[in-house]
């Protein structure tokens, strides 16, 4: 993108007026595009770092200048080191391109899996349960939950601020899998042990549910009555409880309401009403909110018994950025200059030395242009799995029937694999210095030299669970990842930023105990 950006700068085919007008600091980003610091970030310099032809880089310019363009980015961008700047330079390439505040054109993130980005919905008209204040200030980013556990009391820089981390004795994880998301899942399996408690809402025995000292069994949304309204789709559906629930197994909101019972507000929680009262109440409010709207829903019997409600739009969003073009002084950005930021004093004054003040070019820690390659020649991606979400339904078939040798399938090249002497359907060991998992090849044409690809989200399984450095018996390549912040500003999760060598393996191979249920004991509490 900066080598885009500097033809578009040499060619004089950047948007000088929107630049000027909308924008703050674009004159400290040319600068930088023109080599203020030693390296001009032309085309032939892009070339070298992507492998693009240089020409190819030029004449892709020509078009995003000339032409109604929309530069979107995936949201897996931010998933590496300094994982914030493809957005940003994302952005300033738009407002570059003179298509930024008109229709068809501008920036847009996350397309490919966000579809109703751009056809935007309210839906602040459909009740939920209560939100009551919380007391408790202290917060840390998602992605630095090993560093809090291993580092109580010390202090660390995010967005501008200096937090401490808290010293966590208790951990109460309802929904999702730490281990799953976050990275270097071997440390956070030896820091997991530092609480006095750990607490389990889950349906299946996952690996998160493995780690807790108290699992709490939960029935799934086909076990409960509830309705469900998306954020992109304007469809409110009843759910019905398609079975019961397994004798003793009860929902989050009955645990919920037992434990506010026991700790003396069990009234205020419930408000006196049953799970089954909480859905029609509401609904009954969702009834009420929809009417200044000008739509009028059924009672809730005739709702509960019918199809699916398609709602009405409670508001038309703009196009973001047209009123800016429009009239900037009349229209500003949330922004502290009110204008897209193209330079930004506010992330100047943090000094941040790996989060600088305008889009910047900064090579990642781990990826093929590094020394680290000559030890690791294998960039590792983790892209999201198309058997699963996630990591979730790993234990359905779907996933299930994707494995190979029941481990999570390695994409590789098939020269890579011939180096190796790998062949398709082979068991391999992928690891690097943090870890090593076990996974099973299948071999393609479709995956360039030097990459492998290992869907994130099969289900953490330690052959040695707690042991630095163990085996990871089923392919999860967060046994690999860097557990580094993306950087001091976001601090996010940088599981792309990973390099890997893969090697074959003989003779048998420990089995997967990812699925095995718990061994139960019969007997008095």
């Amino acid at each position: 993108m900066l080598g885009l950006a500097h033809t578009m700068v040499i060619e004089g085919l950047h948007d000088r007026d929107f630049l000027d007008r909308c924008c703050v600091g674009f004159d400290r980003f040319e600068a930088y595009l023109r080599g203020n610091d030693g390296v001009e970030k032309n085309a032939d310099w892009a070339a070298r770092i992507t492998q693009i032809d240089a020409e190819t880089i030029r004449r892709l310019a020509k078009r995003i200048a000339t032409r109604r363009t929309l530069i979107s980015v995936a949201w897996s961008l931010q998933r590496a080191d300094h994982g914030e700047q493809p957005y940003w330079m994302g952005i300033t390439l738009a407002a570059m391109s003179g298509s930024l505040g008109r229709l068809g054109g501008g920036f847009g993130a996350g397309y490919g899996a966000e579809h109703a980005v751009g056809n935007w919905r309210d839906r602040s008209s459909v009740a939920s349960l209560p939100r009551p204040h919380n007391p408790v200030m202290d917060y840390i980013p998602v992605a630095r939950v090993t560093d809090m556990l291993l580092s109580p009391g010390t202090s660390f820089d995010y967005n501008g601020s200096r937090l401490t981390y808290p010293d966590t004795r208790l951990i109460y994880w309802c929904g999702g899998n730490p281990f799953h998301h976050q990275q270097d899942l071997n440390r956070l399996a030896a820091a997991w042990q530092r609480p006095e408690t750990v607490v389990v809402h889950d349906a299946w025995w996952t690996p998160s549910a493995k780690f807790a000292d108290i699992a709490i069994p939960i029935a799934t949304s086909l076990e409960r009555n509830d309705f469900a309204v998306g954020s992109g789709d304007p469809w409110l559906s009843p759910m019905h409880r398609a079975v019961n629930p397994p004798d003793g197994v009860p929902t989050d909101y009955e645990v919920f309401a037992a434990l506010a019972q026991r700790l003396g507000f069990g009234r205020e929680f419930t408000e006196g009403r049953t799970a089954e009262a909480w859905v029609e109440h509401l609904y009954e409010q969702t009834r009420l909110n929809v009417r200044q709207f000008g739509q009028e829903l059924p009672p809730f019997e005739s709702f509960w018994t019918g199809d699916s409600i398609e709602l009405q739009s409670e508001a038309a969003e703009p196009h973001p950025f047209a009123p800016l073009r429009s009239d900037p002084m009349s229209n500003p950005l949330p922004t502290p200059s009110g204008r897209i930021e193209i330079f930004s004093e506010t992330i100047e004054s943090y000094g941040y030395d790996d989060c600088p003040a305008h889009p910047t070019w900064m090579p990642p820690a781990e990826w093929l242009g590094s020394e680290l390659a000559t030890t690791y020649p294998i960039h590792l991606i983790s892209n999201q799995p198309k058997t699963r979400l996630h990591s979730q339904y790993d234990n359905g078939l779907a996933s299930l029937e994707s494995k190979v040798n029941g481990r999570e399938p390695l994409t590789m090249n098939r020269d890579d694999a011939a180096e190796r002497g790998i062949a398709d359907g082979d068991t391999v060991r992928v690891f690097n210095s943090r870890g090593a998992c076990l996974a099973g090849v299948c071999l393609s044409d479709e995956v360039r030299r030097g990459v492998a690809q290992l869907a994130t989200g099969a289900w953490f399984d330690p052959q040695f669970p707690g042991e630095a450095g163990t085996l990871e018996l089923h392919g999860n390549p967060n046994v690999l990842t860097r557990d580094k912040g993306t950087s001091k500003l976001a601090q996010g999760p940088t599981s792309m930023t990973v390099l890997v060598e893969i090697a074959s393996t003989e003779g048998q191979h420990p089995s997967v105990t990812a699925f095995r249920p718990p061994q139960f004991v019969s007997g008095e509490r």
